[in-house]
């Protein structure tokens, strides 16, 4: 199994590749910025799947539909193939919506809708050539509204009715695009956020705790075998329960 994941160099998208790798998938991951931890993560997940697989990062921003095509190309080549491709990169620029500037709107919806957009449009050709493909996308349960994420929550309710769309038009083809969402997961994002969101979480959610980027990743797993093969245009809730952001 061939995997393409943005966002891969930590939290959760890390921890999706390290799950890949454990169980013997060649592995591809995008990162934005921090080399660095790209380079660790290739070590970590390389460590896991064995010197047999490939494990590979790429640089790219994904609002920038020439990089991704580029990138794709490059994925598809160094993996002999692509057989599942997670859209996790996203990012968050909290802001009251009366108070929320062109830029913030602007640089969340295209990270984390426009930018799984292009990926999906590159990689459906090569899906469709080979009849078989699964596209799962990281949503967040802010799709239902959250306060002052106006930007965040309209890119993650709009990445349902992406996955949904392709759910339709690509099923018949032999392609699959399922979304996973997630609740409140204790990764760094959150360990630098607000201790209150952490407190409602706790005392809110019917399982009475975080979620695991561990738990998140095999979530995903599931979505990419050949088990799930007539899950389809769903949405898998990874939430403990709590379905609603304060």
């Amino acid at each position: 199994m061939n995997l393409l994941v943005t966002g891969g160099s930590r939290g959760i998208g890390r921890a999706i590749a390290m799950r890949f790798g454990a169980e013997g998938a060649n592995v591809a991951l995008t990162y934005m910025s921090d080399e660095e931890a790209a380079k660790s993560a290739v070590h970590q997940i390389r460590e896991q799947a064995g010197e047999q697989a490939t494990i590979k990062a790429f640089q790219l921003d994904v609002r920038k539909s020439e990089a991704v095509d580029e990138t794709i190309e490059a994925v598809i080549q160094s993996l002999d193939g692509l057989d599942v491709v997670v859209n996790n990169a996203g990012i968050m620029d909290n802001q009251a919506a009366a108070m929320m500037s062109d830029e913030a709107w602007s640089r969340v919806m295209d990270t984390n809708l426009t930018g799984p957009f292009y990926v999906c449009r590159s990689v459906l050709t090569h899906f469709m050539l080979q009849r078989s493909g699964r596209i799962v996308n990281i949503a967040s349960i802010a799709e239902d509204g959250a306060s002052g994420q106006a930007n965040y929550a309209a890119s993650k309710a709009g990445l349902i009715g992406l996955t949904r769309s392709l759910a339709r038009e690509y099923g018949p083809r032999g392609i699959t695009a399922n979304a996973v969402v997630p609740g409140l997961i204790e990764t760094e994002m959150i360990e630098e956020g607000d201790d209150r969101l952490v407190d409602y979480w706790e005392k809110s959610c019917p399982v009475g705790r975080l979620g695991t980027v561990e738990e998140v990743a095999d979530a995903v797993w599931f979505l990419s075998r050949r088990e799930s093969s007539f899950i389809n245009g769903a949405t898998l809730r990874v939430s403990g329960g709590l379905d609603a952001a304060p």
